[in-house]
């Protein structure tokens, strides 16, 4: 068993719960002081504030790669489409976040704080984990979680980035990083009226405007 190091700080956020379209990533950064300092120079906020202009997600990509120089360590876990489907048909998604963020607690090397952002979502890990802290907005006041979020959501840009290119030839540029917004709807709804189901890469668990089918299960 690892020594604690009380000087160390682990950060947790997600991005992609909410989209209809790709993974959800949580991450998790372990910064000393010094390297917090740092990445607080460069300008490591929450990944939300940059938007999501193809300048936004440079700047994401160029501070995720400032987060793994200056980090003790950095981890990732990547939720599928169908492994959220099913935790969102169970009302599970709140449970799957949760074991996202206890195995990169487990990988991580053990710190004297765990700060995960979001209150309701995680304070059920304290049970597990007392010097863990659960608090909503914790990417606007603690680096370490302002880190993880850079690092989920560039992280899932670049996922996504794989999904934009898959669909560019035949159905052009798809903005919007899979929100459920007008550009995502009109994607899906061309999708369904040539192939007659859902793209594997929606969550068919998501209110589509008029219940296509799901994707037929892919080949192992």
């Amino acid at each position: 068993m690892s020594t604690t190091r009380t000087d160390l700080v682990l950060g947790i956020d997600e991005a992609g719960r909410g989209p209809g379209l790709g993974p959800m990533v949580l991450a998790a950064v372990v910064l000393d002081e010094r390297g917090a300092a740092l990445l607080g120079e460069r300008g490591v906020r929450d990944s939300k504030a940059f938007g999501s202009s193809d300048r936004a997600r440079a700047r994401r990509a160029e501070l995720s790669r400032a987060v793994e120089a200056a980090a003790i360590w950095v981890g990732r876990e990547v939720c599928s489409v169908e492994t959220i489907d099913e935790h969102v048909r169970c009302g599970a998604l709140n449970l799957l976040e949760r074991t996202c963020a206890v195995r990169l607690i487990e990988r991580a090397p053990a710190c004297g704080r765990v700060i995960a952002d979001g209150r309701a979502l995680f304070s059920p890990l304290k049970a597990r984990y007392p010097h863990l802290e659960a608090c909503d907005r914790g990417e606007s006041v603690h680096t370490a979680v302002a880190a993880a979020s850079i690092c989920a959501k560039a992280h899932r840009d670049a996922l996504f980035e794989e999904i934009v290119r898959r669909y560019l030839p035949d159905f052009g540029p798809l903005h919007g990083g899979g929100y459920v917004n007008s550009a995502t709807r009109n994607f899906v709804a061309e999708y369904v009226r040539r192939f007659g189901h859902l793209p594997p890469e929606a969550r068919s668990s998501w209110p589509w405007p008029g219940n296509p089918r799901p994707a037929p299960p892919r080949s192992l």
